[in-house]
């Protein structure tokens, strides 16, 4: 089973889930933002984490890449990791305001 391909709404809610599933794995309060509007449509998604009061930088995804890439094994494991760093960094940021 593949699951490269898809419409952009398909696309965004399967990236929706594999973003708060890697990053709920970083910190189970960490939440996800992800900016898939009219002003993206069929272009880009644009994601954030929250933890606390901290947010992330804006991660840039092209919808494409994510439809064609989103069943292979590698692609998913960066993207994995760049969403755990990321849930990491937040982490840090928070520890250190308190």
């Amino acid at each position: 089973m593949s699951f490269a391909g898809g419409s952009y709404g398909e696309v965004a809610r399967w990236l929706h889930n594999f973003l708060t599933s890697h990053a709920k794995r970083e910190d189970v309060h960490a939440e996800v933002e992800l900016e898939s509007g009219a002003e993206r449509e069929e272009k880009t998604y644009g994601a954030r984490f929250r933890l606390g009061g901290e947010v992330s930088d804006l991660i840039e995804l092209d919808y494409r890449t994510v439809a064609d890439h989103r069943g292979e094994l590698q692609w998913c494991r960066d993207l994995a990791e760049r969403t755990r760093a990321s849930v990491r960094d937040l982490g840090r940021s928070v520890t250190r305001r308190s």
